[in-house]
């Protein structure tokens, strides 16, 4: 009966949607001789853009590291251990607590062997794991077979036959690796069934592949991410409109094109054209920052330790530009000289140097604003992240010019330029002052200072927006502020807000998870001071935690399938960096705790799991290979690529315990609570 349970699993593998499969790392193995008794097994990979490969010895509670494990030695033995060959990045870890060493673009790992009979025969594989900022790979086996005659005992001629034989081998697979074929196109009888799915569960192993395609909504995230940078850039340049550099030049400017135009309508195309040279001018400048720095090294912003140290200062200095210790000016000569330019020329070129002119008079204003939106921007990673962000500071900035050109009459309504201004510059300043903390508690965290530790963060939080109310209620004063200014009423009710923000923070001090700041403050390990069993004045202030009472597919989902409820399967691995990044900042939450513990039942699969199976299975490979399955993880990983069509971890699948269908599309790394406690109620809803 498990024959035939074995036989249906296998027949369906063709079924399984490439598409979620995936190879961002390609190796390509060699044998390199150093001389008639040593050589060198090598295996060359080139990781895809935004991935990395982790090292050798990292440690036992790190993630997965690089190992070469000798399956047979006939005629050679192994000389020190797997060693890594190329330019290595060091990071410390704040999940794991521990400094990283990994590859990125590409690499190599080494095994050294010295023959020792005239003849050898080695097999062997390298197990790696690698991760980019959202999911991560199973550890993953790279096979490597070699035989023939040591150098010592052959001649020229054997040589060079046996060195075509290996780059018919290195050719093989190379075209291996080019074809991209999944490790799941298996051969019937090929499995050993005491590890396979019983008769009483034949359809918990069946693909769902399309059934999860039909789930899936086809949202793109990718886009909905550049919406929001493009949101970003926009409420920028609404914010920079409104400082003294920016406000006042408007009606100085759309005056200057209605008088100098007899024609209105001449001067309201002036005006556009005006605006639209500003939209040009920040499009440039955002594509300069990617050409200068690139994609890689701008997202290097929101991990690198050095980086976030010079971003917290240089944020410090913007912040107390704002509050009036100083400004921020460009040359004078450059000004100037664009000035002079836009008078001696004419037509277009004299409008484009105009509106280079208010972009270099207004850099005092604009520049900290700018320099905060690039940093904001650069944790995507993306290489047109900061041209979207200036795309949208652009076309806020360019619209009051357009806007009021078009409508002369409504310069007379707009306020005019005064002391609420300077106001604005303040509260700007605050936040990034705020902001300034977050970076610093980033490289905080990287060297293990503990300068910055959770309630150290919150109460400086308390501090900064307390003086920001208390300022906006005019009971404090900076060197450009009038003597004579009074709180008005917006400023009243900001001023209240900013306090009660103040009051929130409060139990955050003895352990409240304030969840409102909970993505910018320190994790809860570094809390020094916490109430016991997380209780303040005899009230919960944050509760427990999301643990899976079933780590074995089958056993839970017999135990779904007895309670009546449904199963939510958690792919994931000891050494998951982002796994670990979602129980801490999703599974934290009480109503997340609430649904997983009680409504559904968890099974969580941890794919590096070195337990021996008790037998290892054999899998044969679409193209002649065989990959051979030997420990508890590498048979959730398969059952993993079988199931759904996929192989990165965290990865979440909702399966209905009664057919082993899904409630529900795939979903992995994401921190959207929100979306998060949705995606579990349809799930819900699905199974009713």
């Amino acid at each position: 009966m498990k024959k035939a349970v074995l036989s249906f699993c296998l027949l369906m593998m063709p079924l399984i949607i490439l598409a979620q499969i995936s190879n961002p790392v390609h190796f390509k193995t060699e044998l390199k001789t150093i001389n008639d008794e040593m050589a060198e097994i090598l295996f060359s990979a080139v990781i895809d853009n935004g991935w990395h490969v982790y090292s050798t010895d990292l440690g036992q509670d790190g993630p997965i590291e690089a190992t070469f494990t000798a399956v047979k030695l006939d005629g050679a033995e192994l000389v020190g251990k797997l060693q890594p060959r190329g330019k290595l990045t060091e990071q410390f870890d704040q999940m794991f607590g521990m400094k990283l060493r990994y590859f990125e673009g590409k690499g190599t790992f080494v095994q050294k062997i010295r023959f020792t009979k005239p003849n050898y025969a080695i097999e062997g594989y390298l197990e790696y794991g690698a991760c980019n900022d959202e999911m991560c790979l199973p550890p993953t086996q790279v096979e490597f077979k070699a035989n023939g005659k040591s150098p010592a005992t052959i001649t020229h001629a054997e040589k060079t036959e046996n060195g075509a034989q290996g780059n018919t081998e290195s050719a093989k697979e190379e075209e291996r690796i080019e074809q991209e074929l999944p490790e799941d196109s298996l051969t019937q009888d090929s499995l050993v069934e005491t590890n396979m799915p019983t008769s009483s569960t034949t359809g918990l192993w069946t693909p769902i592949t399309s059934e999860l395609k039909a789930f899936s909504d086809h949202t793109d995230a990718e886009s909905s991410a550049w919406w929001m940078i493009f949101l970003q850039g926009l409420l920028g340049g609404f914010l920079a409109i409104l400082t003294p550099c920016v406000w006042p030049i408007i009606p100085m400017t759309v005056s200057f094109f209605l008088k100098r135009n007899k024609k209105r309508s001449k001067a309201v195309s002036e005006a556009i054209i005006y605006g639209i040279s500003i939209v040009v001018i920040y499009l440039l400048l955002g594509l300069l920052v990617t050409l200068i720095f690139g994609a890689s090294a701008l997202n290097a912003i929101s991990t690198n330790a050095v980086f976030n140290i010079l971003i917290a200062l240089l944020l410090v200095v913007f912040a107390a530009s704002f509050f009036g210790a100083f400004e921020l000016t460009l040359p004078s000569t450059w000004t100037n000289k664009i000035d002079q330019k836009s008078e001696n020329t004419t037509g277009l070129l004299s409008i484009f140097l105009m509106a280079f002119t208010l972009t270099l008079v207004s850099f005092s204003c604009t520049g900290p604003i700018i320099g905060f939106l690039l940093v904001a921007v650069s944790t995507q990673g993306s290489i047109i992240a900061p041209t979207i962000g200036m795309l949208g500071f652009a076309i806020a900035l360019a619209i009051p010019f357009t806007l009021f050109a078009l409508f002369p009459s409504l310069l007379k309504s707009a306020p005019k330029s005064g002391g609420w201004m300077n106001t604005i510059k303040v509260v700007l300043g605050f936040i990034e002052l705020a902001f300034a903390l977050k970076f610093l508690s980033v490289a905080d965290l990287a060297y293990g200072w503990h300068l910055l530790d959770r309630e150290v963060f919150v109460s400086l939080w308390i501090v900064l927006f307390a003086l920001l109310g208390i300022y906006l209620l005019g009971w404090l004063k900076f060197p450009h502020d009038d003597e004579s200014r009074r709180t008005n009423v917006p400023q009243f009710f900001l001023g209240m807000l900013s306090l009660a923000f103040a009051v929130y923070m409060l139990p955050g001090l003895w352990g409240a998870p304030l969840k409102a700041i909970s993505a910018f403050a320190p994790p809860m390990n570094t809390q020094d001071f916490r109430t016991a069993e997380g209780h303040l004045f005899n009230k919960t202030v944050y509760s427990g935690t999301v643990e899976a009472k079933y780590r074995d597919y089958e056993q839970g989902m017999a135990a779904a399938l007895a309670e009546g409820k449904p199963v939510m399967i958690d792919f994931t691995g000891f050494g998951c960096v982002n796994c670990r990044k979602m129980e801490a900042a999703v599974w934290t939450d009480p109503q997340v705790q609430d649904i997983l513990n009680n409504r559904y039942v968890l099974i969580s699969l941890y794919v590096d799991d070195k337990t021996p199976l008790p037998e290892p299975i054999e899998v044969e490979e679409a193209n002649g290979q065989t990959r051979t399955l030997r420990t508890v993880g590498d048979k959730w990983s398969y059952l993993q690529r079988v199931k759904v069509g996929a192989n990165t971890q965290p990865c979440y699948v909702l399966l209905d315990p009664r057919t082993g269908k899904p409630l529900n599309a795939l979903r992995s790394y994401d921190e959207d609570k929100d979306a998060y406690i949705k995606y579990l109620n349809t799930g819900l809803e699905n199974y009713k």
